[in-house]
């Protein structure tokens, strides 16, 4: 088994988990130390627990509880499996939702709302998109609650105060875009759980503060390529990202050119723009 920590948080953490057993294998006894759910995004295996057996496949979703014993086989996929694993503070998961009844699920089959979000949170684990992990945590989380559950979301009304809270956040967020932020941390700057602002910060503003986050140093990475002579290495760094290749991507994806490719056309190569004109064609 190899396990790889992809986030770690006070609310949520993020495991990888890539097991390579086979029919061969010896199956053991394990413990869930803390409520999750987990993603399987490949292969099969068993999963037995209370007494029950589940067959888990692509999109299924294995849910732990703390304290429940389990076993893990595999009998039927020689090549292993994956699963990306949501595991929830005690505080996070009385406040998503703590009734019994859902956490005694064990196991759902392959739902369109969880396999989309569950795929959205392996591109964002692979920074593959804009979205923060720990957003897209909480988010499959949470509706993971609904489902099992059988309740829906609702309508979640905003306050005025709680506009404002938005509203100061973002002002916080471009004025420390350049530091390494997370979800917590933004939190606890209006004194809110990060699930509760979550929703707000995305309802008001209608982007999660990650994407706000990223965006905000994407156009502040254009107004120095733009108007300076700095390497795109220490562009990268002085707007926030820690990670070049990451920034790159990200860039491109927002601006359809690499950074360098923008600062040429923000120098008058008219071919760049002619060249993203026709594309439009």
């Amino acid at each position: 088994m190899i396990t790889t920590t992809a986030l770690h948080q006070g609310s949520i953490s993020v495991i990888d988990y890539r097991c390579d057993a086979g029919p061969s294998d010896p199956a053991f006894a394990e413990l869930h130390c803390n409520h999750s759910v987990s993603y399987v995004r490949r292969g099969s295996f068993g999963y037995r627990c209370g007494g029950r057996l589940f067959d888990m496949v692509a999109g299924s979703v294995l849910v732990g509880r703390a304290g429940d014993e389990y076993v893990c086989t595999h009998e039927h996929h020689p090549c292993g499996d994956e699963c990306l694993s949501f595991h929830l503070s005690p505080e996070l998961m009385e406040e998503i939702g703590s009734r019994n009844g859902i956490w005694r699920t064990l196991g759902l089959p392959p739902l369109p709302e969880l396999m989309v979000l569950g795929e959205l949170a392996q591109a964002a684990a692979r920074g593959g998109n804009d979205l923060g992990l720990d957003e897209v945590a909480l988010l499959f989380t949470a509706r993971f609650v609904e489902l099992a559950g059988g309740r829906d979301a609702g309508t979640f009304q905003v306050t005025s105060l709680e506009r404002r809270r938005a509203v100061e956040v973002a002002l916080w967020l471009e004025a420390h875009s350049h530091e390494a932020i997370d979800l917590d941390q933004a939190a606890q700057h209006v004194g809110l759980s990060p699930f509760h602002f979550l929703r707000l910060f995305s309802r008001v503003l209608g982007v999660t503060p990650h994407q706000y986050l990223v965006r905000t140093r994407l156009r502040h990475a254009a107004q120095l390529l733009a108007a300076g002579e700095r390497p795109v290495t220490d562009v990268a760094l002085d707007v926030g990202f820690g990670d070049l290749s990451n920034f790159v991507r990200s860039f491109h994806r927002a601006a359809g050119v690499s950074p360098r490719r923008f600062r040429q056309a923000a120098r008058g190569d008219r071919k760049i723009f002619q060249e993203r004109l026709a594309a439009f064609a």
